[in-house]
């Protein structure tokens, strides 16, 4: 993974980490206190519903691409892939960068038909397996605990298309904050 860094601090190669995450219409509870032993609840009308979130974190791009889904299955992380090809594919008559995927081997990436869309996009996308159960290798897993605790928490959304305008919006805001000064590198660990 060091080298990996090397090459894209270099400008050689494009490293992308990805995983998804869900995100809930009732409440998401960050940093809030209690008594000892208190359980923290709070009143939410209805039953709770979520939305899947498939994200790649660009390592020095510090770019989030996200797409969003009701459903965690391999035709959406396909989708993500075709988001990938219209931003990091190869375009005639331009040079292309290769780029590294870094994912883990959660059911949705390694099921036939993700396989089979990676291996399609192999001439420009490689992929960089991690070991199982290594989270804290993934860098995209701090973004989304960010993302969840700055701009979801503690907010109940009427329904799923009001929660995923909020994430789309928390997307672009955590895009534009990261990126609004480019010597200010902010760390992202991994």
């Amino acid at each position: 993974m060091k080298l990996f860094k090397a090459q894209a601090d270099a400008g050689d190669i494009v490293l992308l980490f990805a995983d998804e995450s869900e995100a809930l219409t009732h409440p998401y509870l960050a940093r809030a206190w209690a008594k000892k032993g208190a359980d923290l609840r709070v009143p939410a009308p209805g039953q709770a519903q979520k939305i899947a979130m498939m994200g790649s974190l660009d390592y020095v791009g510090r770019k989030l691409i996200v797409t969003t889904s009701r459903t965690k299955r391999s035709a959406d992380f396909i989708e993500h892939l075709q988001a990938l090809d219209r931003l990091y594919g190869p375009r005639p008559g331009t040079p292309t960068k290769p780029v590294i995927l870094v994912l883990d081997n959660g059911p949705i990436h390694v099921s036939k038909a993700s396989r089979a869309a990676l291996a399609e996009r192999a001439h420009w996308l490689t992929v960089e397996w991690l070991p199982k159960y290594a989270p804290e290798l993934n860098a995209i897993e701090i973004v989304w605990g960010d993302l969840k605790a700055r701009h979801l928490a503690h907010s109940t959304f009427i329904d799923l298309d009001s929660l995923e305008t909020t994430i789309h919006h928390a997307v672009a805001d955590w895009n534009s904050t990261r990126n609004s000064d480019p010597l200010d590198r902010q760390r992202i660990p991994a």
